[in-house]
């Protein structure tokens, strides 16, 4: 039997997907996460924006044609928003949503609806599959902020932490090199009393990379910071969401912090890691936002020194505070200002890679690809290497910006 497991939307999604890779292998079949011909389909799908869901359904209708008699099974936060637009499509059995993944294995011989609108504790699922050169683990599920163009806390619910101990040991069973630990809210993780900081303090000697997904500007403390610090092999990345460089944008998003305490944050890590990676969303074009409200998030850039700013433009989410109580932008407004962001960001960027010109780094491979090795450094930096080198952690010299990142050669430093 053949499964074909495909994924939509965030980092949390590819982790739970990879866990029902593993439940599948488990229960004999052979598993893809390729769009392919098989006799089960699981489509994990997303509703971050209109345009995610959007992308959904139509994975639907190119996953139909693949199962002229095979099974599609739904889940995901665009089933959990919207069951009813997947409910009766071809081959369709079963809808579920984004709660409760880890029950999807016991639902492939029924039918029907089962979305769940209730998820009190974290959802143990298996160990994930390994499916690439990091592995990420899922800690966190669900958040509280309610940011008012966001509409994930009403699809995954309120933030649950999964059990430290249950942590620690998939990490130190795990067989990659680096690891990445993700959640809906990451900096929220708290098993009973038991932070984010404990967590990191508890890998002290853990001799893999350890590398943290996002994170929200009130978990970077010192406490913090002097813990990642005492670890052996902590990856200096920190991305660090931003969403707008505007106090009165800030305030209309819902967001808990200022321009001003973003970037003493900002400053605190510099002083803890002085090279390290802080990158960051930006959304352009939020509901009434102003000309200097968009030339605060464009001087915002340079001031942190980004290495890497995801920018793209607001899209109204229906049943959000946002699309209920704001005015949006004209789409050539939004149009006009991301080329303006998304050069600035280059710009800055640039200048943040220029500073590793000459020194060595270590790189995770992860592929070969247009005569290349690529992978990236500790600070999440893009790095391409001529050849098939083959090893998995590569020690190398930067020599020049390249593409997205920096042309690297390998050197003999250890």
């Amino acid at each position: 039997m053949k499964a074909v497991v495909f994924t939509l939307g965030c980092k949390v999604n590819e982790c739970e997907s990879a866990s029902l890779i593993r439940g599948l292998e488990e229960m004999g079949y052979e598993v893809s996460d390729e769009l392919e011909e098989a006799d089960l389909y699981i489509v994990n799908t997303c509703a971050v924006t209109a345009e995610a869901e959007k992308k959904s359904r139509q994975m639907i209708a190119r996953v139909s044609k693949h199962a002229e008699s095979a099974k599609i099974i739904i889940c995901g936060c665009a089933s959990q928003n919207h069951p009813q637009d997947f409910i009766g499509k071809k081959n369709v059995a079963v809808v579920t949503g984004a709660m409760q993944k880890s029950k999807i294995l016991s639902l492939l011989q029924e039918t029907g609806n089962f979305v769940s609108n209730e998820e009190l504790v974290f959802d143990e699922m298996l160990p994930p599959k390994h499916l690439k050169t990091r592995s990420f683990i899922k800690v966190q599920d669900g958040c509280n902020n309610f940011c008012s163009y966001c509409i994930i806390p009403y699809l995954r619910g309120r933030s649950r932490s999964r059990r430290l101990e249950s942590v620690l040991q998939e990490i130190f069973s795990d067989g990659a090199d680096e690891i990445v630990l993700v959640g809906i809210d990451l900096s929220s993780y708290n098993d009973g009393g038991r932070t984010l900081k404990d967590l990191l303090s508890a890998l002290k000697d853990s001799q893999k990379r350890i590398r943290l997904g996002s994170l929200e500007v009130n978990v970077i403390t010192e406490e913090l910071l002097e813990a990642a610090k005492s670890m052996k092999r902590f990856c200096p990345h920190f991305h660090l969401s931003l969403q707008s460089g505007s106090n009165a944008t800030l305030k209309r998003m819902n967001r808990h912090y200022t321009r001003e305490q973003y970037l003493e944050k900002c400053e605190l890590i510099y002083r803890y890691f002085p090279f390290a990676a802080i990158t960051t969303d930006i959304i352009v074009g939020f509901s009434e936002e102003s000309e200097q409200d968009f030339a605060d998030s464009l001087s915002i850039v340079s001031e942190v020194g980004f290495a890497h700013v995801h920018c793209f433009p607001y899209s109204v989410r229906a049943g959000t505070v946002a699309a209920k109580r704001f005015q949006d932008l004209p789409p050539d407004v939004k149009k006009k200002r991301l080329a303006l962001l998304s050069e600035e960001a280059e710009r800055v960027s640039a200048d943040y890679r220029k500073k590793f010109i000459g020194k060595t780094a270590f790189v995770l491979r992860e592929e070969f690809a247009d005569g290349y090795t690529q992978g990236y450094t500790e600070n999440y930096m893009r790095v391409y290497i001529e050849g098939d080198i083959g090893d998995k952690l590569i020690p190398v010299t930067i020599k020049e910006l390249y593409q997205d990142g920096v042309l690297a050669v390998k050197s003999d430093k250890e």
